[in-house]
């Protein structure tokens, strides 16, 4: 297929520290550029060293790239004009771009003092079509598992009802179908007929509560999953900063939050 373009259009991608896109740093650009005049496309990729900032372990599961991949490579600031330059004045996709790609490329632009500017541009999020045409709600989910539409949508318990309908439908669709998670891992038919098996594949069992504030690192351990002190472990925090503790306990925060905290507090968890 031909873009129909009557301006350049790039395509683009992130990796990056973290997830945090006011405190994290890229660490890989990829680009393919599309031209309104015809040319063939135009591809640049880039590994960055993100300096002072350390790749956060979740994100380092997901890409693979390591410290040692980026000690010899270029800062941002060495290689900003170069990206900047190869975007020009291009239209902008990308994956999740205008949550995640778009304002990070932002920031890292800014701190080197380059003033990149989006407002006149288009953006174009392949994630936001998918959501749009292929909707997340029960009402889809009954007509795709179950081939009908539900009847009587948003009356509570006609929607207890459709959802069980489509409990069994996915059951029935995915009872011998094996699932390859982010790290590559096979995971042989999670969605079968067991209910234990089924809450360990629905849920992220590393978070202690379901508002993901709190999780265990890989020894265990309680640490923060938000905010100033993310990924720092609980107990290490109670000692460097006890009021941080009782900032949680005293805003509304979860119950779960708050129960985890105290535990911690008394000595019963860490």
């Amino acid at each position: 297929m031909t873009f129909n373009l009557d301006r350049d259009l790039v395509f683009f991608d992130l990796e990056a520290t973290g997830l945090q896109v006011m405190r994290d740093r890229i660490i890989q650009i990829g680009m393919i550029k599309y031209f309104k005049d015809g040319r063939p496309p135009e591809e640049m990729e880039q590994l960055i060293n993100p300096g002072f900032v350390p790749i956060q372990p979740d994100a380092m599961k997901v890409h693979g790239i390591t410290p040692q991949d980026l000690k010899n490579k270029p800062t941002f600031d060495q290689v900003a004009q170069k990206i900047f330059n190869f975007i020009g004045d291009a239209d902008l996709s990308g994956y999740n771009a205008a949550r995640f790609d778009i304002p990070m490329l932002m920031e890292e632009f800014a701190r080197v003092g380059i003033n990149w500017e989006i407002d006149q541009r288009r953006i174009i999020d392949v994630q936001r079509i998918f959501y749009k045409m292929e909707p997340r709600t029960l009402e889809a989910a009954h007509r795709f598992y179950c081939g009908s539409e539900m009847q009587n949508a948003h009356d509570a318990l006609a929607d207890v009802r459709a959802t069980i309908n489509v409990f069994k439908g996915q059951l029935e669709m995915y009872k011998e179908q094996d699932f390859k998670d982010k790290e590559g891992e096979i995971i042989e038919a999670p969605i079968r007929n067991d209910m234990q098996a089924l809450h360990d594949f629905t849920n992220d069992l590393n978070y202690i509560d379901v508002t993901q504030k709190l999780k265990r690192d890989s020894e265990g351990n309680v640490v923060f999953a938000f905010g100033k002190h993310m990924n720092k472990k609980a107990v290490d925090v109670l000692k460097e900063e006890p009021n941080y503790f009782d900032w949680i306990l005293n805003k509304e925060f979860s119950v779960q939050v708050k129960n985890a905290l105290r535990k911690i507090k008394e000595g019963k968890e860490q």
